[in-house]
């Protein structure tokens, strides 16, 4: 099923190419802090009359920035401005963030805005007075592509010395002066879209990384799709409606040909056209999808999710037999009467009448690639059909140019629809991931995690049963025997299958872990609660009162301590050298980390046994009381929160600001083995946690 729903093959590339750089990631730890420019549009202003600010800030090579426009709860940090009040100005309105990009990010299971290169943003403001004095703060986050870090920032602005007028006298001031509420002054000015229309979740096909995606990789994943589509044209090739035409049509170049020569440019021909026919297809849904805001519409509504899952369920249901999906065969005929036309016009319409009569099987396959296409993306949509239709024409094309191959082709039969069949099964359970966004972000109830499995369960079950010619359908033709081929088949589908049911009891199926509902949704969790049980074996249950233990937890049935200072102690009392994990609620890559390296047996035990266990969240808003509040010697900034007070202290302490970022030291502070950053790599991961053990117990 991987290969059918993500085609990232961008990850993998990242991936190895982490695997040889962690001691560079540990040299380059603290990020330069990004510099803003910031300007009004006009400055020549009367009391009363508006302007508009300007925020911009380039992002370097490789990085991208969060932009201010989605949930604020969905996880990444969203950019916020914060202003503080004078009666010489007024807010209007919230920061408008200008033409940012957007995706569909499965950590969070939500579409997030972000900017690459350049991020602007505008806030109009009511200008009441002379001289007015616009100052506040503006909090950011930008990630690495590269790296995968992601970096947390303030900036402080002042400005308003820059407009002109004339100054108000005192009872102008007072008159017009409206005091800024909350949401204008106090607060982040966070234009975020309603609830309904933000915390939602699409299928990693409709949005899947595309041109400057933040994902990394991004022009690989392009690529990847590309292949995926242009495999798909090739599947179309061994369907009843299309295979029975390869023999006429590559007759009609070689036998009603002159030369060879016009017979390759008539095939060649041929095969230009099939991808201008579907390229043009392309075109028309790229033009429906343009723009962000409908991008953002089909991803984040239940609307077009449980339309699509109606979409797919119908392509299952023509794929398996039940009806055929056929264009009106008057529109056929005319134009399968001007393919006579010796000229290359009769080659196109040629082309064009096996599009029309092979709908009824590459119908459903192309449907199924363009609602993976459209979303406000410009190019997708088009590439992906002319990668359909090189997929379909190149056989064709082939065959033209070597006519001897003809003779190695399998003969027509019944297998042809079983490859319809098995595409019907496929459609059928990815139907079901569609169904599974809104269901989650409108707390349906209908498909959680061991229902939604459960379903995937049944449908391969059934795959793997009609392989063996225990199910037949209406079209199918008797099955005298087992070919080796199919019975491949066979077991890789209730392989599959046998993988999916330890999922049922909590098991947590990385390789899916994209499709299938969240962990928290499943009732019935063996795997957590063994976990659990383990962790309380292994630390003994005497960790005492874990401060802010109501606010952060540890994956995995880990347990540990959220406070730098608690954890030394313990580290003193037990005589265990402490694992630091600098990390956030929005840091993508280090649920990444603990999903793929952390779980790993060797890794899990590691953490259990031998380290005090400290987790770091550099991004928590949580405020603390005014006695424990103090002034960075880092920046002179007052630290108000648990996050900025452990961000101040990563960097500090560790001279870093990028997570994840783990650390190994002893009760006194000391760092016992080079820091280790991004890498999953799980046997450099076990190598780290090896050295900062074995150096802890040298030193003592």
């Amino acid at each position: 099923m991987q290969f059918i729903k993500r085609a990232s093959f961008s990850w993998i590339y990242i991936f190895i190419l982490l695997g040889f750089a962690p001691s560079l990631l540990a040299q380059q730890q603290l990020k330069k802090k990004p510099d803003w420019n910031i300007s009004f549009t006009k400055t020549d202003v009367k009391p009363g009359d508006e302007t508009e600010i300007v925020f911009t800030s380039e992002i370097e090579k490789d990085w991208y920035m969060y932009s201010s426009d989605f949930d604020e709860n969905l996880g990444p940090i969203v950019t916020s401005f914060t202003y503080e009040k004078h009666p010489s100005y007024e807010l209007v309105g919230k920061v408008k963030p200008v033409k940012p990009k957007r995706k569909f990010e499965e950590v969070w299971n939500g579409e997030v805005s972000y900017f690459t290169g350049k991020a602007e943003f505008r806030q109009k403001v009511k200008i009441l007075a002379a001289n007015p004095k616009i100052k506040g703060v503006i909090e950011f986050q930008e990630c690495s592509n590269v790296t995968g870090v992601c970096v947390l920032f303030e900036h402080d602005f002042e400005l308003g010395k820059e407009i002109k007028m004339a100054a108000a006298t005192p009872e102008k001031v007072t008159s017009d002066w409206v005091e800024p509420n909350n949401e204008q002054a106090s607060s982040p000015t966070i234009d975020t879209p309603a609830k309904a229309e933000t915390e939602t979740a699409q299928t990693d096909t409709v949005q899947t990384p595309v041109a400057d995606d933040v994902s990394g990789g991004s022009q690989e994943s392009m690529w990847a799709f590309l292949l995926f589509a242009m495999s798909f044209g090739l599947v179309a090739v061994v369907t009843p409606c299309v295979f029975p035409m390869l023999p006429m049509t590559v007759t009609f170049f070689t036998k009603r040909s002159e030369t060879k020569g016009l017979a390759l440019r008539r095939a060649f021909g041929f095969g230009f056209s099939i991808v201008a026919i579907y390229s043009s297809l392309g075109i028309v849904f790229s033009i429906f999808g343009l723009g962000p805001d409908f991008g953002n519409w089909l991803s984040t509504h239940w609307v077009p999710n449980v339309l699509f899952f109606i979409i797919f369920i119908v392509f299952a249901a023509s794929f398996l037999g039940m009806f055929e999906i056929t264009l009106p065969h008057g529109l056929v005929n005319k134009i399968d009467s001007k393919s006579s036309m010796s000229n290359f016009l009769g080659v196109f319409f040629m082309g064009f009448t096996l599009v029309l009569v092979s709908f009824s099987c590459t119908g459903p396959i192309v449907g199924s690639l363009l609602i993976q296409a459209v979303g406000g993306q410009i190019l997708k949509p088009i590439l992906g059909m002319a990668a359909f239709g090189v997929g379909l024409a190149l056989p064709f094309t082939l065959f033209a140019i070597f006519p001897n191959w003809m003779q190695s082709l399998p003969k027509s039969g019944g297998w042809l629809n079983s490859v319809k069949v098995v595409l019907g099964f496929l459609e059928l359970a990815l139907a079901f991931k569609f169904l599974s966004i809104p269901d989650q972000t409108y707390h349906w109830g209908l498909l959680d995690r061991e229902v939604y499995i459960a379903i995937w369960i049944v449908i391969f079950f059934l795959l793997g049963m009609y392989l063996l010619g225990k199910l037949k359908f209406s079209h199918d033709s008797d099955l005298p025997y087992l070919s080796v081929p199919r019975l491949g088949l066979a077991i890789a589908t209730f392989t599959f299958v046998v993988y999916l049911i330890p999922g049922m009891f909590g098991a947590p199926l990385k390789a899916l872990s994209g499709y299938l509902p969240p962990q928290a949704t499943l009732d019935f969790d063996l795997y957590s609660n063994k976990t659990s049980a383990h962790a309380e074996k292994t630390t003994g249950n005497d960790l005492g009162e874990v401060k802010y233990k109501n606010l952060f937890h540890f994956p995995h049935g880990i347990e540990g301590f959220f406070d730098y200072k608690q954890a030394l102690d313990y580290s003193k009392k037990v005589n265990k050298p402490i694992f630091i994990d600098f990390t956030g609620h929005g840091c993508v890559n280090c649920r990444e980390m603990e999903a793929n390296v952390w779980s790993d047996p060797e890794v899990l035990k590691r953490m259990k046994e031998d380290f005090v266990m400290l987790a770091i969240y550099v991004d928590d808003k949580t405020e603390l009381p005014e006695n424990e509040w103090y002034i960075s010697a880092y920046d002179n900034k007052v630290k108000k929160t648990i996050g900025k007070q452990n961000a101040d202290l990563q960097i500090t302490k560790y001279n870093a600001n990028a997570q994840p970022y783990y650390v190994i030291i002893d009760g006194n502070e000391n760092v016992l083995t080079q820091p280790h950053a991004y890498d999953r790599n799980i046997q450099h991961f076990i190598n780290f946690l090896d050295a900062g053990k074995k150096a802890f117990y040298e030193k003592k």
